[in-house]
């Protein structure tokens, strides 16, 4: 953590970073405790449809596919929570591909009971994958320190205290600093904020780094340079609904990713950066409404089909889930995603 970040013993004041990481992962933070887990308290593309992870699936196997088919294929699921998405792919793929699957759920939380006995269950990601690394909503939940651009125009850090409280600290300053100038510039301009992604940069650089050859995924609320929010993005969720950002364990602290700046980060070629419309309709989910024909012919058939079109048609909703922010990475191998 820099050293301007930090609040006195005193005051209970710290930097934000400090802050939403004791009261995400500490030993009583909201990602640590039992029961539902985030499915409980806010709605993520893997709990909204089975086609999600279906389309995961999808791609698990073109990278299979690219690999040519190794003897071992590895699946690792990055903050897997309850481990919905591991178990949905694992039961999507084909018998040929699950038979050679290697799965991983990574997660802080204790290991769920009834979970698979295939799927190894780890607080951080192995080392040496040959397959795919997917991340769905784990960059925005890396916490990050804040800055806002006092009376004088200078980008100074924001303290908190566990009840939300909050106050300006030092000058941003180091390597915060270059990257604030970089890829999140604040005009001087008092009141004006941004949230300072560089551990995210390095978080995705290092799980990238656990692939030997395949994909690692990036899936997450984002935005790119030329379209920062100004007054950054910081917030939190409890029992479904959205709530203020308070550091006290009891409710998700969250914050958009600049996703452009982690895509540079590991300086690694042929990174993409497109929406999740985009890289779902090219694993197949379309939401097409099915023919009405069907109706006549397998009634039964097109109420399922036309409830899959209806999950389909919100995983690609546009200022909805489909506007999330998809991140590929290929390491030694080409376009997984449109093959």
């Amino acid at each position: 953590m820099t050293a301007g970040a930090q609040g006195t013993a005193e005051d209970g004041f710290r930097g934000w970073r400090e802050a939403a990481r004791e009261a995400l992962y500490g030993p009583d933070g909201f990602y640590r405790r039992p029961g539902a887990g985030p499915a409980g308290h806010f709605r993520t593309s893997v709990h909204a449809s089975p086609l999600y992870a279906r389309a995961v699936a999808r791609l698990l196997c073109r990278v299979d596919e690219a690999l040519g088919g190794p003897p071992a294929l590895d699946f690792v699921d990055m903050a897997a929570g309850r481990g919905e998405l591991v178990t949905g792919v694992l039961g999507a793929l084909p018998a040929d591909v699950s038979a050679r699957v290697r799965p991983y759920a990574v997660e802080l939380a204790a290991r769920p009971p009834g979970l698979d006995d295939r799927i190894v269950w780890r607080d951080e990601p192995p080392e040496g994958v040959t397959g795919l690394l997917f991340a769905n909503e784990w960059l925005d939940n890396v916490p990050v320190d804040v800055a806002e651009a006092d009376a004088s125009g200078t980008p100074r850090y924001v303290l908190v205290r566990a009840d939300g409280a909050e106050r300006l600290g030092h000058p941003v300053a180091g390597p915060d600093a270059d990257w604030l100038e970089r890829w999140w510039p604040l005009p001087p301009e008092e009141g004006l904020r941004a949230e300072i992604g560089l551990p995210r940069d390095r978080a995705w650089t290092a799980a990238v780094g656990t692939l030997t050859r395949g994909a690692a995924v990036a899936v997450d609320y984002a935005h790119t340079a030329g379209a920062r929010p100004p007054f950054g993005t910081l917030t939190a969720f409890r029992e479904g609904r959205e709530t203020a950002p308070v550091p006290d364990g009891s409710r998700d602290l969250t914050a958009h990713v600049a996703l452009d700046a982690c895509a540079a980060a590991p300086a690694l070629p042929g990174a993409r950066l497109l929406t999740q419309r985009d890289a779902l309709r090219a694993l197949g989910v379309t939401g097409g409404r099915p023919p009405l024909s069907l109706a006549n012919s397998d009634p039964a058939g097109y109420v399922r089909a036309l409830a899959a079109a209806g999950e389909a048609a919100e995983l690609t909703a546009q200022g909805g889930l489909g506007d999330f922010g998809w991140l590929v990475q290929p390491v030694g191998v080409g376009d997984v995603l449109t093959g």
